[in-house]
């Protein structure tokens, strides 16, 4: 199983004391070993139905004595493992999707996808995600004619699978074979009302896009679109009549896939938070289709979700919502308790996940998260961000120092305008220069050339006066091509949570330093509700919280101004918030610049 993208990308790891200071070595967090991390154990008979299914050779010629192909049909109903949003629920029975907290009329969606729709629109629409929030709104009988009148639509607009992926939204891998999933688990729903032509149409349309998966599983277009596609065929060889070919075929694909998909200590390739959780809901959901037929769940699944939950945590902030990185927003803590509880894994977070690539540091109520890592790489991005050596900073649940956050749901009330923006390196609470990115971001969710590595140290500090601290210490090479400058961001907190130091550095990468000046900035996002106000000698602000508690922000050089920002909350919506930034012109020579928050009173 390949490393991480961080380990992938460059990330060199230390943990060392230095000459003169009182330390105790911080261990990198152990990574979860792989227990049986194999498809199941079959025969030598089941492995020749194996091989010949993935030659081509029909199921029924390998299950049926003569043959003969039997009609399609469901052999069990799946318990559905994760309720869905009865908001959305509400406004489908409205006559309305509602994604991201924007209305579209069901009536004008073309289902056919000639007509494009945003981003996460086409997601709902055609993965099928849907159904889950019907079910979540109201009883079954008073539901299901919203779920066949909507099916008959998008059935009339795709009577057929494209012969290729990618062609239309309907048929891009990852929405294909999430539909085949949703479609499965949420079979009773669909079969609610007594339409028997109906019926026939929906195991006609399941049996022909399982076929589809089958052929096109590898055109995804990432590791994690591939895992789509093969949980869809597992799940559509458990449930479906003469299924054991192609389940067979799909758990061996599925586990080679999901060993591809993360690093050794659980965390995805892209380095999204949301692909994270993606991955947990895709087990989650498959795992219920093995209960419903009544077949052990492979120890592969079980253990890749014991591995993916922990770096997921490490994310969480103290009220249980989560952090702004690669694309995601600050989703709300309720959803991630669920998805954490349908996954049945009973754990704390990962506080050095070395090669996800996020440190985690916990001072009583004070948690930090840091970027420690490179972006994630070109083929394994999706809403690729600039965001190395930026943090997050809160204290008692209230977020103090953010990321605007929010790139991977523009097109509902975040604007698609906004998506490249919301990626950039100014977005999020680091150092920029010349207004750059550390590194390239692309269209598409696609990043460039820029960081390619970052060294890291890690380890707790000592002091009679000033108490304990964990103190980080990470550099780039984002900026010295360009610029012939190394940027090394240290960060100290207090075990107390109570202070948060910090130095900014600029260090040249070359023996002979390339002349004049670039203009620098270094940007603090704030929380939502602070109120801040610069002291009189300007090199210093306040910054009072919503929970009454006092915060000061001292910066030791550079010009200190409070401009606007934008923050995405929960649930996706754009919040204004202000941004603290230290900003001045710096030599090509380097320079420092440190900074202090601590919370008074």
């Amino acid at each position: 199983m390949p490393l991480g993208g961080a380990s992938e990308a460059g990330v060199l790891a230390s943990d060392s004391k230095t000459k003169g200071e009182s330390g105790e070595l911080i261990e990198p967090g152990r990574a979860l070993a792989l227990a049986d991390f194999a498809p199941p154990s079959i025969g030598a008979g089941e492995r020749m139905i194996r091989l010949a299914y993935r030659a081509g050779i029909p199921a029924s010629m390998l299950t049926l004595p003569l043959g003969k192909a039997a009609k399609p049909r469901i052999i069990a109903a799946v318990e559905n493992p994760l309720s869905g949003q009865a908001a959305a629920g509400k406004a489908l029975r409205a006559g309305h999707f509602l994604v991201h907290g924007v209305k579209a009329p069901i009536a004008q969606i073309d289902f056919g996808g000639a007509a494009r729709m945003t981003p996460p629109f086409e997601r709902v629409v055609h993965s099928f995600s849907w159904l889950a929030d019907l079910e979540a709104c109201g009883a079954r009988e008073q539901v299901a004619p919203v779920a066949a009148r909507i099916f008959s639509a998008w059935l009339d607009a795709n009577p057929k699978a494209l012969a290729r992926s990618g062609k239309r939204p309907a048929w891009i891998l990852a929405n294909a074979g999430t539909r085949v999933l949703n479609w499965l688990v949420h079979a009773p729903l669909i079969f609610a009302q007594d339409d028997k032509a109906l019926r026939q149409r929906v195991l006609d349309a399941l049996a022909d896009t399982a076929r589809w998966l089958d052929r096109n599983v590898g055109s995804g277009d990432d590791r994690l679109a591939e895992v789509v596609g093969w949980c869809g065929i597992v799940a559509a060889g458990l449930l479906m009549v003469d299924g054991k070919p192609r389940r067979l075929y799909g758990e061996a694909g599925l586990v080679r896939a999901l060993g591809e998909l993360v690093g050794d200590d659980g965390g995805v390739l892209s380095r999204s938070p949301l692909c994270q959780m993606e991955a947990i809901e895709l087990l989650v959901r498959l795992r219920a289709c093995y209960a419903a037929t009544k077949r052990e769940t492979p120890a592969a699944i079980e253990s890749m979700l014991t591995m993916l939950v922990p770096p997921l945590l490490s994310l969480t902030h103290g009220d249980g919502s989560l952090g702004s990185w690669q694309g995601a927003w600050a989703i709300d803590a309720e959803v991630l308790a669920k998805l954490v509880s349908a996954s049945g894994v009973r754990t704390r977070p990962l506080r050095d996940v070395r090669q996800w690539g996020y440190q985690r540091v916990v001072g009583q109520k004070g948690v930090l998260q840091f970027d420690a890592a490179p972006p994630p790489l070109p083929r394994h991005a999706r809403s690729g961000c600039a965001s190395t050596l930026a943090f997050e900073f809160s204290h008692a649940g209230e977020r103090i120092v953010v990321n605007c956050g929010g790139a991977a749901c523009a097109g509902g009330l975040v604007p698609v305008r906004l998506e490249q923006g919301l990626r950039a390196s100014a977005a999020h609470s680091t150092l920029v220069l010349d207004d750059a990115n550390s590194t390239a971001v692309l269209i598409n969710g696609r990043i460039g050339s820029g960081v390619a590595e970052v060294e890291l140290d890690r380890r707790s500090l000592e002091a009679e006066k000033s108490g304990s601290a964990t103190r980080l210490e990470a550099s780039h090479d984002g900026y010295g091509a360009r610029y012939g400058l190394i940027h090394r961001r240290i960060l100290i907190l207090r075990d107390d949570g109570t202070e948060l130091r910090g130095e900014d550095l600029l260090v040249p990468n070359g023996r002979k330093g390339k002349r004049g000046k670039v203009a620098f900035a270094i940007r603090f996002h704030l929380g939502p509700g602070i109120e801040a106000r610069l002291s009189e000698d300007g090199q210093g602000a306040g910054l009072a919280l919503p929970d009454g508690s006092y915060w000061q922000f001292r910066a030791g050089e550079g010009e200190l101004a409070i401009e606007d920002s934008i923050w995405v909350d929960g649930q996706a919506r754009l919040m204004p918030v202000q941004q603290l930034v230290m900003q001045g012109l710096v030599s090509r020579g380097g320079g420092n610049f440190s900074w202090l928050l601590k919370k008074m009173g």
